[in-house]
């Protein structure tokens, strides 16, 4: 069956979005649709200029015999600025705190588009890395790790409070929080994540990071190491920060619990050299 260019076109854009980071040869959209390789290199430049014009990501193009094209998910400036705009706006809402200073996000975890958007966004930052996994702590961290994990194409791992009997095996350790000052364990499935990984880890809420320095000591007892670390809010903390190295979308200046009001502004995210190009 031969296809259209316009045909060929929404196919292909559709099969890169579902497939982002992973090596498309040439001749798989070439017997996929009966077209000559000439004809797929030009419907490709098409889709490239596209994408990065619209801001949706880029292909990168792998010479050889065994090369293709990669599909990264990337995001516009504009864009980013005009949703941490909005995400700001949603998170100074009064009716969303609770007592200790925390606030209810599972409106926001909990919608598709919003996710989406979230995940796109941090994804980004970490798209042309070398990650194998993308890990968190259960519960609220589990949607923003799926999100993320679903734009670099990689696995969900996630850490728990206490193990389970269908995970089988685990391993666990004690470590300490941040803010409060105890002493908690988290525990992983061993079969869940390979010796040696690149680990993206990823929180909806920081304070001190003692979550994150938790798993940090964890992925030592793999063998694993740090690929980066991705924060949806971190809030002002007067002591000392238990981690240095994390990109965070938003940022709570200040929280009044007796006046009911949240001051927030954008994280690091811009900070932190984005790669807007």
């Amino acid at each position: 069956m031969k296809f259209r260019r316009s045909e060929r076109l929404i196919d292909m854009t559709h099969y890169l979005l579902e497939h982002p980071r992973q090596l498309v040869p040439l001749t798989f959209f070439a017997d996929r649709y009966g077209s000559a390789k000439s004809s797929i290199s030009e419907d490709l430049a098409i889709v490239k200029e596209t994408f990065e014009q619209r801001g949706i990501g880029t292909l990168q193009t792998v010479p050889g015999a065994a090369g293709g094209v990669k599909f990264f998910s990337k995001i516009s400036e504009a864009e980013a600025r005009e949703f941490m705009a909005e995400l700001c706006e949603q998170i100074e809402k009064p009716e969303r705190l609770l007592p200790g200073g925390y606030l209810y996000m599972m409106d926001l975890l909990g919608h598709p588009q919003f996710i989406h958007k979230v995940g796109k966004l941090l994804a980004s930052v970490y798209a042309g890395q070398n990650i194998d996994v993308v890990m968190t702590v259960a519960t609220k961290g589990i949607p923003i790790a799926q999100a993320i994990a679903a734009h670099l194409n990689v696995p969900v791992v996630v850490v728990r409070r206490d193990s389970k009997v269908t995970e089988g095996p685990t391993v666990s350790i004690n470590y300490v929080s941040g803010s409060s000052k105890r002493i908690q364990t988290m525990v992983l499935a061993k079969r869940s994540l390979k010796e040696g990984s690149k680990v993206l880890l990823v929180d909806d809420f920081m304070k001190a990071g003692g979550t994150i320095n938790g798993m940090v000591s964890l992925l030592a007892e793999f063998n694993a190491s740090v690929a980066g670390i991705a924060v949806l809010v971190e809030a002002e903390h007067e002591e000392e920060r238990l981690i240095e190295d994390y990109i965070s979308l938003v940022k709570l200046e200040n929280v009044n619990i007796r006046e009911s009001t949240i001051s927030a502004v954008e994280g690091n995210y811009f900070s932190k050299n984005i790669d807007f190009s």
